[in-house]
């Protein structure tokens, strides 16, 4: 399981100071976190390498009382994939959210919030089941610590909470795809092959490997226009191998189209000319 960064910033302030003990039942504040967006209600795609930044804007209420200033005081979005109290892997900013005060009352303060959740596909993403629906949390944490031991005495507290379902995000693999028209140049009226591969990340191995039995369109443009259109459905084969055949028509582009799936992104190859003669 993957730790969120201020869990883990509290569990290695507790490791420094070689305490174990159990963390302090101090008093949560009452956060409210409501109109929780995350990546502009889209999927987030990850490839195998490029980190992904993902904004994230929110309302926090919190109590007049309470200053969070990410120093001791820390609140803040976070992905959780399974339970909230042992999730599967966990997902949050790490920095800190900049909050603009909307609203007071006597006893509230609102805020108009927003973030970045960075997401390093070698670091965070990490088994197949990560391409799956996420859901969304607000996390309050505090650090209460006195390390000066020259009074021979040293303490250590810490208070965190987390408020899970505030929403919900898909997390999906990248596909890639390519297109190959020939041979080239063509005889009007002979007969064009069309490969391509659909590959999509393996956050396991590191690489792209072949996504089999995924239909993918087969497009053609013509030279002279800007539209393609939809010539033929074909099936990926071993390794997400393409091929098809066409009759040569006019000189144009041809390209394959995968939709995506709930795990996978979509994925356009570059359309490959083919010169008809």
């Amino acid at each position: 399981m993957r730790k969120l960064a201020i869990g883990a910033a509290l569990t290695g302030a507790l490791a420094l100071t070689g305490l174990a003990a159990p963390l302090a039942q101090a008093a949560t504040p009452a956060l409210v976190f409501s109109g929780v967006t995350v990546n502009k209600g889209k999927a987030i795609v990850v490839g195998t390498t490029a980190t992904v930044k993902v904004p994230v804007t929110y309302t926090l209420t919190r109590p007049s009382d309470v200053t969070i200033d990410n120093k001791t005081t820390f609140a803040g979005i976070m992905l959780y994939r399974g339970g909230l109290s042992d999730s599967d892997n966990e997902l949050d900013a790490g920095m800190s959210p900049t909050c603009t005060t909307t609203a007071t009352t006597d006893t509230t303060v609102t805020e108009a919030c927003s973030d970045t959740i960075t997401i390093d596909p070698g670091d965070s993403l990490y088994e197949t089941a990560d391409a799956t629906t996420w859901n969304v949390a607000g996390i309050y944490a505090h650090i209460d610590a006195d390390l000066d031991d020259s009074d021979d005495q040293i303490s250590y507290s810490t208070d965190f909470a987390a408020w899970g379902n505030k929403g919900k995000v898909k997390i999906q693999r990248a596909a890639k795809l390519t297109a190959n028209a020939s041979p080239e140049p063509v005889k009007k009226g002979k007969t064009i092959t069309v490969t391509g591969k659909l590959t999509r990340a393996d956050w396991e191995r590191g690489t792209y490997t072949g996504y089999v039995s995924q239909p993918a369109k087969l497009q053609f443009r013509a030279k002279s226009s800007s539209t393609y259109t939809t010539v033929k459905t074909v099936t990926t084969g071993t390794s997400g191998a393409l091929t098809t055949t066409v009759k040569a028509a006019q000189d144009g582009y041809f390209r394959y189209v995968f939709a995506g799936t709930s795990t996978t992104g979509a994925a356009t190859a570059a359309g490959d000319f083919i010169d008809v003669k």
